[in-house]
């Protein structure tokens, strides 16, 4: 082994070599299969922060289940992302002065193909350097051939069960890309805006009013009704009469509905069912008119008035406006935050618009994924969860799965010259099945598919349906899927529906809902912010100059650029350091709680590269051990015959794999890193090595101290391989290279860590007895160290350590445990001593066991420590009236946040801890 831990040097020679060797592939063992399916990233760049997150939390799924023996598949892929890889080349055409429509749809979607080539080739690198252990054999691409029949087929089935249909329906509609958009597309963002309260005159009393209150004045030109609370008193004799709608020549009814919330505004609500998803609602309850007055571009059409038409939304606001002034029928404006909804990748502002596009009835669908989860045959870790799923399904409205785009699954559907539709895999099909004359025009419909109706196939779809193949039949249903709780409704909830009806099966068993990576400080990361960590320069490393130049590329604001520079100059004074991925994967790990935000600190992957150097070096410590002794051979430790140490050791490390295996089943990863940071770094390193190093200078029990060690660091490494697979296959390899390794701790002879047999745990190996002896011998230890730390006496300096007990138990132990005492307290005797005795020592209470340490030997000049100890008594008094006074004071307590004054709180039980300590040396050197 090298002498220090180099990252650099083995991750990439380890996963080429899995990869070459085909570990990653299922085995079939006869065991049950495992499956999870990655969430397919998008082919628009590379992968972000959250994805090398989410891969890390599978990755260690899957090599755990597949170190349990089972036939694992870990299926890969991507998504087209139809909107986002469309703006994506959009974008690299306008810089070469090009549009899509200067080339024409079918060129225009060979460039998107390269373009995807290009996207994926590094997003498959970029897992290959996270150490995805997937199956590549088996990667998969929403729009590759096989995918595509699947999700034509589903089309088409459903068509012809009435379940997809088209019509004229409100939708998301973004008037700079000209397509419907989700509602994951959406971004509600609070603005400055303004409340303008509007008279509509009476038809019947021109004298008299009614007022609404509205944010956009310009949308009362399709008005087609004012609604007011059946049960307002204000408002009940003027329910069925008729207003004029100002601006317009238009009369419309005033009628009464529920919906309109009597304590808002003036408690008359316009009612716009063409512009706006609620009043739609209204609408159709009371089959009102449906007025659209605005072009794609979101400007005002031909159903406006003339003095109105042409302009876009704003303008024709502004002139509203002025118009209102003049025939006073505007009563005030008053400043309003509201919240704009904007498309999160143009930034306009979306329109509800009126449009012909495809639909998916999903109440039936809907009802039957909410009863999985209802029934409990579908899972969600955390539970809490199902609250956010429930609400979604209780709400459910038909789907909009067409958008306006050319980069997707064009819809299998072609029109006749009188409209008429006609829906087959192919023209030629349609034209087959339904006895069409050649020489008659079939148009087909020129929208794609929602990327996530592609995506709602995924789990069955990648596996080859509608195929009955062997890999559907083994791996689906899929164990568990691993999303963000963004997306629990738009893609989860719809693979239940999908799944199920194409099926009859449930997608996964379990959901895992992870939080969202965020900065240190809680912010999304994001360009704009200049707070985007790339998980690839956490790996390798980054200069400074370099990181910069990758925050501020392609920013047009000189001004936040700089500013960004600066910042990241500040927080990164010397770049970013490479920490390896085995560090990166740990701090994920440990950072995969069960909230909903993950923020990432820098110095936890610089403490978990330590903890990655620390178990290299306990590694080579234990190599080293039998380096060049040509006669050993490895033999599975006796448990019987071996000291209290050495069963205390095999004892926490059954504790380890107990708990650890129990934290990983229920997806516990933070509590799962930690129980094996804790286990390696400090009862394995701290404490069993210093152990062996004293039984390793006793004759006669070498090799049986090597068996223990090297069994130790065996079973560490497969408890530790999911999460830290490099380093593990590196040491793990020079431990195959041991006689008697293989044959003793591989069952099937395997000639690599990935496939061997993960620790089970084995309550018979636990020693109750061991574990308090060793207990008690730690806590000496620890005393002895704490005294010499505190009176700053020298680790090489040996002391005389008196003790004082009456317990037998106490007698025993010192007497069996006096060799560990003496190397690993620095103690040169272990001494009773009688109770009462006068010198000055310091001491220390393990329940009826008083430990003694002459003053003498700890200090050399009572007078001078006297003086120091004094000095720091004052410091930490003055700290303790400081905060007193702080946490007595009334402003403070009611002003500052909880999580202040709480640890301000904390800051004064520390300090007058400190303060009883010094206080009680002072005591004794003055004894």
């Amino acid at each position: 082994m090298l002498k220090t831990y180099q990252p650099q040097e083995i991750e990439q020679r380890w996963y080429q070599h899995w990869e070459q060797n085909d570990y990653f592939a299922p085995r079939d063992s006869g065991n049950e299969s495992y499956c999870i399916m990655i969430p397919p990233p998008n082919v628009t760049g590379s992968l972000h922060m959250g994805h090398a997150f989410q891969a890390t939390l599978i990755d260690t799924m899957i090599r755990y289940q597949r170190m349990l023996g089972k036939q694992v598949l870990w299926q890969v892929g991507t998504d087209h992302a139809g909107i986002a890889t469309q703006m994506v080349v959009e974008r690299r055409l306008q810089q070469q002065g090009r549009s899509r429509h200067d080339l024409g749809r079918e060129p225009f979607i060979e460039q998107v193909w390269q373009w995807k080539q290009e996207s994926g080739d590094t997003i498959t690198r970029q897992l290959r350097r996270i150490g995805a252990s997937v199956d590549w054999s088996t990667e998969r691409f929403t729009m590759d051939a096989g995918f595509s029949r699947a999700v034509q087929e589903v089309f088409i089935r459903l068509y012809n069960e009435g379940l997809i249909y088209r019509g004229k329906r409100l939708v998301n509609w973004d008037p700079v890309l000209h397509t419907a958009i989700s509602d994951l597309e959406v971004i509600n963002q609070e603005e400055d805006g303004f409340m303008y309260h509007v008279n509509y005159p009476l038809v019947d009393d021109p004298e008299h009013f009614v007022t609404i209150a509205t944010t956009r004045p310009e949308t009362m030109l399709a008005d087609t009704a004012i609604a007011v609370h059946p049960e307002d008193a204000r408002y009940q004799q003027l329910i069925g009469k008729k207003v004029k709608v100002p601006c317009t020549d238009r009369a419309i009814a005033i009628i009464a509905d529920a919906y309109v919330d009597p304590e808002f505004g003036t408690g008359c609500l316009k009612v716009t069912p063409a512009h706006d998803f609620n009043d739609d609602a209204v609408g159709q309850r009371h089959q009102l008119e449906i007025i659209n007055i605005l072009t794609p571009d979101a400007r005002l059409n031909e159903n406006a008035p003339a003095q109105y038409q042409g302009l876009d939304c704003p303008a024709a606001r502004e002139k509203i406006v002025e118009d209102l002034k003049v025939q006073n029928l505007l009563v005030k404006i008053e400043p309003h935050q509201l919240k704009r909804p904007r498309g999160d990748r143009s930034g306009a502002v979306i329109e509800p618009y009126l449009t012909d596009q495809w639909f998916v009835k999903v109440e039936d669908l809907g009802a039957e994924a909410q009863a999985l989860v209802q029934d409990k045959k579908i899972r969600f870790m955390p539970e809490n969860w199902v609250n956010t799923y429930n609400a979604w399904m209780n709400n459910l409205q038909d789907w909009c799965i067409s958008r306006q785009l050319w980069w997707g699954h064009r819809i299998p559907a072609w029109y006749m010259p009188d409209g008429k539709i006609y829906v087959g895999a192919s023209e030629a099909e349609v034209r087959a099945q339904h006895k069409l004359p050649a020489d008659l025009v079939l148009e087909q419909d020129q929208d794609v598919l929602d990327t996530w109706f592609s995506s709602a196939l995924w789990t069955f779809g990648t596996l080859g349906w509608p195929e009955p193949t062997e890999r559907l039949k083994t791996f689906h249903p899929t164990n568990v899927l691993v999303t963000g709780f963004d997306i629990i409704f738009f893609w989860v909830a719809r693979m239940m529906m999908m799944t199920l009806k194409f099926t009859g099966q449930i997608p996964f068993k379990e959901v895992y809902i992870h939080g969202l990576v965020r900065d240190a400080e809680g912010q999304k990361m994001s360009k704009s912010k200049g707070n985007v960590l790339d998980p690839i320069d956490l790996i390798d490393g980054i200069s400074l100059d370099d990181l910069v130049a990758k925050r501020t590329a392609n920013l047009m604001q000189p001004e936040k650029a700089q500013a960004i520079a600066k910042a990241t100059r500040k927080q990164f004074s010397g770049g970013i350091d490479a920490y390896g991925t085995d560090a990166l994967r740990f701090t994920f790990c440990s950072l995969a709680s069960t909230g909903r935000d993950i923020k990432f600190d820098m110095g936890r992957i610089a403490g978990y590269r330590n903890f990655c150097n620390k178990l290299w070096n306990a590694a080579r410590f234990v190599l080293l051990q039998v380096a060049g002794d040509a006669d050993y051979v490895m033999q599975l430790p006796d448990y019987h015959c071996l000291d209290a140490t050495e069963k205390w050791m095999i004892s926490r490390l059954q504790q380890t794999i107990q708990h650890l295996t129990e934290a990983l089943e229920h997806y516990r990863f933070d509590l799962a890193s930690q129980i094996l940071y804790d286990f390696i770094w400090h009862d394995f390193c701290d404490w069993y090595l210093e152990f062996s190093k004293v039984q390793l200078q006793k004759s006669g029990q070498t090799a049986q101290v090597r068996d223990v060690l090297l069994y130790v660091l065996d079973q560490s490494l497969r408890l530790a391989h999911p999460f830290i697979p490099f380093i593990t296959e590196e040491i793990w390899q020079q431990l195959r290279t041991i006689r008697g390794f293989s044959a003793q701790h591989t069952q099937h002879g395997t000639e690599t860590i990935m496939l061997a047999d993960y620790p089970r745990y084995d309550p018979t190996k636990c020693h109750t007895n061991s574990m308090d002896d060793i207990t008690w011998l730690q806590n000496i230890i620890t005393a002895v160290r704490n005294i010499r730390g505190e009176m700053n006496v020298s680790p090489a300096r040996k002391l005389s350590l008196y003790w004082i007990s009456d317990q037998v138990t106490d007698q025993q132990r010192l007497t069996t445990f006096a060799g560990f005492i003496q190397q690993l307290a620095r103690c040169k005797a272990i001494v009773p001593q009688a109770d009462g005795h006068t010198e000055p020592c310091a001491t220390h209470m393990m329940d009826q066991l008083e430990l003694r340490i002459p003053l003498a030997e700890l200090v050399d000049d009572p007078t001078a420590e006297l003086v120091r100890l004094q000095k720091k008594l004052d410091k930490i008094s003055q700290d303790v009236a400081y905060l007193e006074g702080k946490l007595c004071n009334p402003a403070f307590i009611h002003k500052a946040p909880d999580a202040i004054v709480a640890k301000e709180q904390l800051k004064l039980k520390e300090s007058k801890t400190m303060q009883r300590n010094v206080q009680e040396k002072i005591a004794q050197l003055k004894h």
